[in-house]
């Protein structure tokens, strides 16, 4: 019997308008009245902070520069120390807002180490908690997200605003 699991909000990416340049450019372009739309929860000079869409756990973060390039060893010392500050104030941030009881922070750089935007480097922080995996995504294939997108980055907003 196949199981009926409803995400409404992946409607709005179905839909919406497709793009053949690069998400994490675009969305940074943007002005910062956009920020909500986008996800955007804080802006630094060299990188900035968002959520990820298709999110594996809720809270899942990534952190971007505003420069496209495709590996770390291209960032700046400055690029890539503002990336670990941000990583840094996510997981304090992810631990007062969610009760995170631990992290995967980390970056697939190219195609063939996970990379699904493989010529932006972006880092991700995923929050975790003990029996945060069951058995819906190794029998059901199926992840089971517990919050909309849009409440998490509303309860995420003012932690970030006070950074």
């Amino acid at each position: 019997m196949m199981s009926i699991l409803w995400a409404p909000w992946r409607m709005q990416y179905i839909l919406g308008p497709k793009t053949n340049g690069c998400i994490l450019c675009e969305k940074a372009k943007e002005p910062d009245e956009q920020d909500t739309k986008n996800l955007i929860l804080a802006r630094g000079p060299s990188t900035y902070v968002l959520m990820n869409i298709y999110p594996y756990n809720s809270g899942h973060l990534m952190i971007a520069p505003y420069r496209h390039l495709e590996s770390l060893e291209k960032l700046s010392p400055e690029e890539r120390a503002e990336l670990m500050t941000w990583a840094s104030n996510s997981e304090r941030i992810l631990r007062d807002a969610f009760n995170a009881m631990g992290f995967n922070i980390g970056v697939n750089v190219g195609k063939v180490a996970g990379a699904g935007i493989e010529d932006h480097v972006h880092m991700h922080v995923v929050p975790r908690w003990n029996g945060d995996t069951n058995f819906m995504p190794v029998l059901g294939e199926t992840k089971v997200i517990p919050e909309h997108l849009e409440e998490t980055y509303a309860r995420l907003l003012p932690y970030y605003r006070g950074t």
